[in-house]
């Protein structure tokens, strides 16, 4: 899949910076110019935050579109198919692992009365390279919607991003950068050429959500956690993990699409021990293609350095 974005259907190099303000958005493209500059009201299912697909014209919800990671974790997978992976709660789990690339994520959540966690991502753990990034939804009591309530870190050094829209944040060591996007500059866009980028903001659990999902969420802790979307470029045809496995040309889904709530299942396969480990049943972190090979004709290269577990060798 080398030197390609792997997206679905529509969605593919149109998205365009927008600006979104009391329920509207916009293209902002003048290439397309019958949707130019029209705003649209933001769909009921993201009332407050929604993007615009210039192609189509029409207003879409971030949570709805390939490599989307939102809500009592909902994942739209890279085969376009909506599922929920609920694992379990103050757990990490495997998101994306690859030769060159390893997502994990902390589950924050609290029991239901049906004997389930209901769960949400609080963070990422992503390496790459040498190096590890955060992102993480910090704990609020009482969410205040112009507050930052996100914590970012390199190589375990806070990153501080200017506050005002557009301002961008480089690395030139890792070749990483952070852009603030313009809507309410609440959203962020992490992103190294050639591998990843990453769209991130932190959401509260309403009242409102609450009280429908019956949640039972107090006054002292209103679940604060992110919702995340992911694109890759050059992952392999052995890339692994709850999301990962879906970008596999291979991959048939396993959800029972006729459910409800179609859930994908294996919590045990996708476990770490911790958000920067690479332990996970999994794990294709460190594992590269011989020259000429396939996915099935593999050297492993194994070692220490993230977080003192290192690379668990698996044929």
């Amino acid at each position: 899949m080398g030197g390609r974005w792997i997206l679905f259907g529509i969605f593919c190099s149109s998205f365009i910076p927008f600006h979104v303000s009391a329920a509207k958005a916009a293209c902002h493209d003048p290439m397309f110019g019958s949707c130019y500059g029209i705003s649209h009201n933001c769909p009921a299912g993201c009332p407050s935050l929604c993007e615009v697909d210039c192609r189509l014209c029409k207003p879409y919800c971030d949570c709805d579109k390939p490599g989307a990671v939102c809500q009592d974790p909902r994942f739209i997978g890279g085969d376009g198919i909506m599922f929920y992976f609920h694992g379990r709660k103050d757990k990490d789990f495997c998101l994306v692992s690859d030769s060159q690339i390893h997502i994990n994520a902390h589950f924050i959540g609290k029991r239901s009365k049906k004997g389930r966690d209901f769960t949400w991502v609080q963070s990422v753990g992503i390496l790459f390279g040498h190096h590890q990034f955060y992102v993480g939804a910090q704990k609020v009591a009482q969410w205040q919607e112009y507050a930052e309530n996100m914590l970012i870190q390199l190589d375990g050094e806070e990153v501080m991003v200017p506050a005002s829209e557009d301002k961008t944040w480089r690395s030139p060591e890792t070749g990483l950068t952070i852009q603030r996007l313009p809507e309410t500059n609440k959203k962020l866009k992490v992103k190294v050429e050639g591998l990843f980028e990453i769209t991130a903001r932190v959401v509260p659990i309403t009242p409102e959500e609450s009280r429908v999902h019956g949640y039972d969420v107090t006054e002292e802790d209103c679940f604060a956690h992110l919702e995340l979307n992911f694109r890759f470029e050059s992952l392999s045809k052995m890339v692994d993990g709850v999301l990962g496995q879906t970008y596999r040309p291979s991959y048939q889904s396993r959800v029972k699409m006729a459910s409800a709530m179609p859930i994908m299942g294996g919590a045990e396969k996708f476990a770490s021990s911790h958000l920067f480990a690479t332990d996970c049943v999994v794990s294709k972190f460190g594992v590269k293609k011989e020259a000429g090979g396939d996915a099935g004709s593999l050297s492993v290269e194994c070692g220490s350095g993230y977080g003192g577990k290192g690379i668990v060798c698996r044929r």
